[in-house]
């Protein structure tokens, strides 16, 4: 069955959530309000009205309950204006009681009938106290939520071991698997302190070669193997995986370099290579 939605986002780098555009012609960057599980949001159209299939909707299909006013857009604008001293009064509170959490940040539901608190902790918290104390000084709901290192880290942003503002933090809408093996297919050194960005976690980029990687990978002869070359049979003994070259030791000239395409011969391959002997 087909249904008809509107690709809705609520951060500036945050996912896409799907609504039901009811009868609004909206366009692209319309300021729309919505109900989430958070409360009644102010969100953002990035894709348009189209129809999807039942298995791409997750959860319940929510409607727009109206396009944004003037007054909504000012009500959003105030609150987020408000962020930083609210973040302030949290801390206090949080040092007060002598919590071991990380506040990472704070935010108000549009009609300003919670305020949404996010934060990292290494253990469990015990914040009845601190829930009783927020309360008495906000004099609104108190949503407490804890959030994993990659979304603290996507929650703060930074500047990256290359120099850049953090992927999370400017275009990665939701996070993918990374995993050691990928680092291994590139040959990325295994320190920690060098595959690791600052969440702690696997660096998001290293997935973004990797599919480069396993499709080469099927080219290039594996180091140790033997292969013939326009100047007589050679052992591999380094490869680049990314131009498809290959060092090679020969029996006669010494250390010499070549194009996959220019090899006359691979003798071994492993199980899984694309270049046969006599190819």
């Amino acid at each position: 069955m087909a249904n008809k939605v509107v690709g809705i986002r609520f951060k500036a780098v945050g996912k896409k959530y799907y609504f039901d555009p009811k009868d609004y012609e909206l366009e692209m960057y319309d300021k729309v309000i919505v109900e989430t599980v958070r409360g009644v949001e102010l969100g953002e159209v990035i894709e348009t009205v189209k129809e999807i299939g039942d298995s791409e909707i997750i959860s319940t299909l929510k409607p727009i309950l109206r396009v944004a006013s003037k007054d909504d857009i000012e009500k959003y604008e105030r609150n987020m204006n408000d962020i930083p001293q609210a973040n302030e009064r949290v801390k206090k509170h949080i040092f007060k009681n002598k919590l071991d959490m990380k506040l990472l940040g704070c935010e108000y539901t549009l009609d300003r009938s919670k305020i949404i608190i996010y934060f990292n902790a290494e253990g469990r918290v015990d914040f009845r106290e601190l829930v009783k104390d927020l309360a008495n000084e906000f004099k609104l709901r108190i949503e407490l939520r804890q959030i994993g290192t990659r979304d603290g880290a996507k929650f703060l942003g930074g500047i990256g071991p290359c120099g850049y503002i953090l992927c999370c933090n400017t275009f990665l809408g939701d996070f993918e698997t990374v995993s050691i093996k990928m680092a291994k297919n590139q040959n990325l050194s295994l320190n920690p302190v060098n595959i690791s960005g600052l969440c702690g976690k696997l660096l998001c980029c290293i997935r973004y070669e990797d599919d480069t990687y396993k499709e080469h990978r099927l080219e290039v002869p594996k180091i140790n193997s033997w292969v013939t070359t326009t100047e007589g049979r050679a052992k591999v003994i380094a490869v680049n995986i990314i131009d498809k070259s290959v060092r090679v030791k020969t029996e006669e000239d010494g250390i010499k370099s070549f194009n996959v395409e220019d090899l006359l011969h691979i003798d071994y391959y492993d199980k899984g290579q694309g270049k046969k002997d006599g190819e």
